[in-house]
């Protein structure tokens, strides 16, 4: 395949421009040189590049991480593996977390259900006491 434009790169890797132009500034990838005349052109390794960050994106690993994981790209799967672990921890954390979370507004819900005199909500009574705690360790 024929080198693009950044406009074309972006379509096909399914950025946008700006996004290219970050991931360059921030040196997840290699700006072309402009040519004397006309447009810097994108090889299809940007592209493939590209895709692989968005990837990883929605794994959930960082721009940080996904720098790791293409250095590692090189075959060194004992690393790779142990970043994916420690990543899997983060998510099975996340995932407690909101089940918790789930398990406290469901019975917040019941109660709210359950209140037949349409007085003081018992969700919203719940929520202004200082006993009530989730913990909420994603720091949102």
């Amino acid at each position: 395949m024929k080198p693009r434009t950044i406009g074309v790169a972006a379509r096909e890797a399914g950025v946008n421009i700006e996004t290219i132009r970050y991931y360059q500034r921030i040196g997840l990838i290699e700006e072309p040189p402009k040519p004397d005349a006309g447009f810097r052109l994108y090889p299809e390794s940007t592209i493939e590049r590209i895709r692989f960050i968005q990837r990883a994106k929605a794994l959930g690993f960082s721009l940080n991480e996904t720098t790791r994981l293409l250095e590692l790209e090189d075959g060194r799967c004992e690393q790779t593996r142990e970043l994916a672990e420690s990543k899997l921890a983060v998510i099975n954390t996340k995932i407690e977390d909101l089940s918790n979370m789930a398990a406290v507004l469901t019975e917040h819900i019941k109660c709210c259900q359950s209140n037949t005199d349409n007085q003081a909500c018992p969700l919203i009574s719940s929520l202004s006491s200082e006993s009530l705690v989730v913990d909420d360790s994603s720091g949102n």
